[in-house]
């Protein structure tokens, strides 16, 4: 991952770049932003999750 100087701020899109997350390469939607953690929602046709990320693992798109 490259770092960014643009923060990952709420209603961002971002990618999951964790090669040992199941979530790996799946993109989502930041809904909040605690410390260092990200909640990202992530939609897929009939199903929604809402899944906390260390931001260190994230990628703007």
């Amino acid at each position: 991952m490259t770092e960014s100087s643009t923060p990952i701020l709420p209603g961002a899109t971002v990618q999951v770049n964790d090669s040992r997350s199941i979530y790996k390469g799946y993109t989502g939607f930041v809904q909040r932003v605690s410390g260092d953690q990200a909640a990202v929602l992530f939609e897929g046709g009939n199903w929604d999750k809402l899944i906390t990320i260390p931001i260190k693992h994230l990628q703007l798109i």
